[in-house]
């Protein structure tokens, strides 16, 4: 059977037509040929999402965005998607926008409600939206403290400038400057002074050698006495001490014992007192011996013997 020239072209103008459509629709992330679920979810702000972006579920990508548009007059909007394949996921899931990178586009993952027992989702239902920050969000969340600090910190900066300025005056400016060159004229000193101290070392270094070498000699005789005192017995000497102290002990405990003369005499009252009173009839006696020196002692030149002695005639009488 043949064909005129007229049908090969309309059938070949339809085919073209038609695999440019297949064509648009699987570029723009849509097959005609599979059987996709749509799906909705309302939004106040998509955060850059745009039509064709990938809607993901588990990360893994399961279908894309087929259109977004206004709502109503308050601004919110509808965002159409679909889905591949036959998962199942329940009605309560959540549609949540988030960024696929720092510096990439946004993407609508699918976050499935395993727990819920709700029905599952079916084609032209509306699910639960949700906007994810993700990394960039995080990162200006905490960009935005960080630029309130480092405002702050720029008008404290300026106020302080501000303060010195006006603290520096033309005299407090001349004072400083005296300063700097008065400390300037004391670093030049003092590098002479390091010039002249190299200078003096340099000078008296066999000097100083010597001496140096005289303390290490000394260092080393004192390390010796020292080890020597080490060396020395110390315990017996504190042995001997230890001995010594209770030898005196025992002494001093006969002798509070009453042992000994030392004893009697310190513990026996009757031997104090007959002491005492020895010690007054001695002085007594010499007492008598001087103003009654002829009762005790007879002395005669030619030898006469003495008569008896007659006691002194009282001068009370």
């Amino acid at each position: 059977m043949k064909f005129s020239k007229e049908i090969k072209v309309g059938i070949l103008t339809i085919g073209a037509l038609a695999l440019t459509y297949f064509g648009y629709s699987y570029l723009k992330g849509s097959n005609i040929l599979e059987n996709n679920r749509i799906y909705y979810a309302v939004y106040d702000n998509v955060e850059g999402l745009t039509k064709s972006a990938p809607v993901t579920i588990n990360g893994l990508k399961v279908g894309n965005i087929d259109d977004i548009k206004f709502l109503d007059g308050s601004g919110r909007l509808l965002v159409q998607f679909h889905v591949n394949g036959d998962f199942s996921f329940s009605s309560e899931s959540t549609a949540s926008v988030y960024s696929t990178s720092l510096i990439g586009g946004k993407a609508l993952a699918i976050l499935p409600d395993f727990e819920s027992k709700a029905r599952s989702a079916q084609s032209g239902d509306t699910l639960q939206s949700k906007l994810d920050k993700g990394l960039q969000g995080e990162v200006m969340d905490q960009f935005i403290p960080l630029k309130d600090k480092i405002e702050h910190m720029v008008v404290s900066a300026d106020s302080v400038l501000v303060a010195v300025n006006s603290t520096l005056n033309p005299e407090a400016r001349d004072n400083i400057n005296q300063s700097l060159s008065q400390l300037n004229q004391t670093l030049i000193e003092f590098k002479n002074l390091s010039r002249k101290a190299n200078s003096f070392m340099a000078n008296n270094e066999e000097s100083l050698n010597k001496t140096l070498k005289n303390l290490d000699t000394t260092t080393e005789n004192f390390a010796k006495i020292s080890d020597t005192l080490a060396q020395v017995e110390i315990a017996s000497t504190v042995k001997q001490l230890e001995n010594t102290i209770a030898n005196f002990n025992t002494v001093l405990d006969k002798v509070n014992n009453g042992d000994g003369s030392l004893g009697k005499l310190m513990t026996d009252d009757q031997l104090y007192t007959n002491l005492t009173r020895a010690s007054d009839q001695a002085a007594d006696l010499l007492q008598d011996m001087k103003l009654n020196p002829k009762r005790y002692v007879h002395f005669s030149v030619f030898g006469k013997k003495p008569g008896e002695y007659e006691e002194p005639e009282s001068p009370n009488q």
